[in-house]
């Protein structure tokens, strides 16, 4: 593997934004400093001053292998991910089939090995029938437990209350949920169809996954959390009205104990809002809903103020032709891994949040939350996974896209900061332009 010493950067980690070098060493970075002398076998990037982060960690994706791959792939879509400062990813269970056994979850890492450009972990999912499959999960081999307590695809909604009790009762690992009430969500939607038939206008999608259903199943949830003690995230955070339910500080506080219950939001929720139904409709629809700008500017505050913890994207790739059907056809969910730090540092340079923060929610937490061993962070002796971030402003077009459905909701959207290189494992595998060498993701490890 290449020896590579990055000089001139403007490092970026747990708080403080210094000057300094890096060097990297096969996988792992090996010394921190200023003045760091370049060495005959090593490669000598200048960084110029840009800032160097380290690879974000996202917690929240659905790449769609197996079942799904005409619409994206391991493959595919940790590519996007990658030249997107993306460098780790953990993948959700409704695949078809879903991942709801031992076997499943091995046979999805079997089919990221040597396939996968950034490092990857697997959820096992809940369903009505498998609890003993999720007590008897050896932690050490997925992140968590995904547990669908809102309407879902297939087998995979959990609504009998003596398994979901059960099920928060026996996790051995972290629980992470969708909170949606369903039968909030369907009597809505039956009522929209009553007067619109399967054509219901776009803007609507936040008025049938509304606020109280999200409020409603979150209660829940965060109630059987403090019941059995359970470790609890709550994924995709939409609304104002949920954030009162948690608690405000560090995940991890002063005296070295962490957050039991803590709560995500994802970038489209920072980046768009109701209004964005006129021109975006469908491309735009995602479960739970966008919703109002007040959501919006509620959610930014509690990212900066540390209401919320984790920062994720729920990319959820769909083709064109799909999100052109009437809405009760149209599924939910958008490509979101290429572009998402750049809107994040979007708010950096409108001066909503600093960068520090970004990397605290996109890289640091989802490191501390799951337990990932030697990632998320610029320490020696940790993994070299490196996101070098250039202030140049581009515009995202079409023919940028990686992912495999082939466009972006950001398209046509002027970005201030773009990637100029990302590193996985200490091999660089994003220039700035393209991708370089081969898929050289490794299993991620959860230390617990």
């Amino acid at each position: 593997m290449p020896n590579t010493l990055i000089v001139n950067a403007r490092l970026v980690n747990e708080g403080r934004e210094f000057d300094g070098d890096l060097r990297i060493e096969g996988d792992r970075i090996v010394q921190i400093g200023p003045g760091l002398s370049a060495r005959g076998n090593e490669t000598v990037v200048d960084a110029g001053g840009r800032r160097l982060l380290p690879g974000m960690i996202d917690d929240q994706v659905h790449f769609r292998e197996p079942g799904l791959e005409y619409k994206a792939d391991m493959a595919t879509e940790s590519a996007a991910a990658v030249a997107g400062g993306l460098t780790s990813f953990m993948d959700m269970p409704n695949t078809t089939p879903p991942t709801l056994n031992a076997d499943a979850l091995e046979d999805k890492y079997r089919r990221a090995n040597g396939r996968a450009w950034g490092n990857y972990g697997f959820y096992l999912g809940a369903s009505n029938d498998n609890l003993d499959a999720v007590r008897s999960l050896d932690p050490r081999t997925a992140p968590g437990i995904k547990v669908f307590m809102g309407a879902s695809t297939g087998n995979m909604l959990v609504d009998n209350p003596v398994v979901l009790d059960g099920i928060f009762a026996g996790a051995p690992t972290p629980i992470i949920t969708h909170c949606e009430d369903t039968p909030m969500i369907d009597a809505e939607l039956a009522r929209y169809k009553a007067q619109y038939g399967d054509d219901i206008p776009a803007e609507f999608h936040p008025d049938i996954r509304s606020r109280e259903a999200c409020r409603k199943s979150t209660e829940l949830a965060i109630s059987l959390a403090r019941r059995h003690g359970t470790r609890l995230h709550v994924l995709h955070i939409s609304t104002a009205d949920e954030l009162a339910l948690f608690e405000t500080g560090p995940l991890i506080r002063a005296d070295g104990s962490r957050k039991q219950i803590t709560a995500e939001t994802c970038i489209h929720f920072l980046r768009f809002d109701r209004t964005d139904y006129a021109t975006l409709g469908h491309l735009i629809k995602c479960n739970p809903a966008i919703k109002d700008s007040s959501d919006r500017e509620a959610l930014i505050a509690a990212v900066a103020g540390d209401v919320i913890d984790v920062l994720a994207t729920d990319h959820a790739p769909h083709t064109l032709e799909e999100k052109a059907r009437p809405y009760t056809g149209a599924p939910s969910g958008l490509p979101l891994v290429q572009f998402a730090l750049n809107a994040a540092l979007e708010l950096v340079h409108e001066g909503k949040l600093t960068t520090a923060q970004v990397v605290q929610k996109f890289a640091h937490a989802p490191a501390q939350l799951f337990d990932v061993a030697e990632r998320g962070f610029l320490r020696e002796g940790y993994f070299a996974d490196l996101v070098l971030v250039d202030d140049t402003p581009f515009t995202v077009q079409r023919e940028q896209v990686l992912s495999k459905c082939g466009w972006s909701p950001f398209e046509g959207r002027t970005f201030h900061s773009r990637i100029a290189s990302t590193w996985v494992n200490g091999v660089l595998a994003w220039d700035g332009e393209r991708l370089v060498g081969a898929a050289n993701g490794q299993r991620l490890a959860f230390a617990r």
